[in-house]
């Protein structure tokens, strides 16, 4: 993929993660909007790192938070 563009690149991923998570997660989808920022010094690095991190230990109060359940491996 080394002629490829960034968006191409991405596609292909988002694709093939998507095929193998449906494996597992049913109903898993990749969430409809996103935020493009560039990273411009340290301090912003940490916020987002942070940030990063920390997110998952607030999902059970978002509203748009829902549980996903795996699959079940039984016949």
């Amino acid at each position: 993929m080394p002629n490829d563009n960034i968006s191409r690149i991405i596609r292909w991923y988002k694709g093939r993660c998507s095929f193998e998570i449906r494996k597992i997660y049913s109903n898993f989808e990749w969430q409809s909007r996103f935020h493009d920022h560039i990273i411009r010094n340290y301090a912003e690095f940490e916020r987002i790192q942070n940030y990063i991190t920390n997110n998952p230990l607030n999902w059970k109060e978002d509203n748009f938070y829902v549980h996903a359940t795996p699959k079940s491996k039984d016949p």
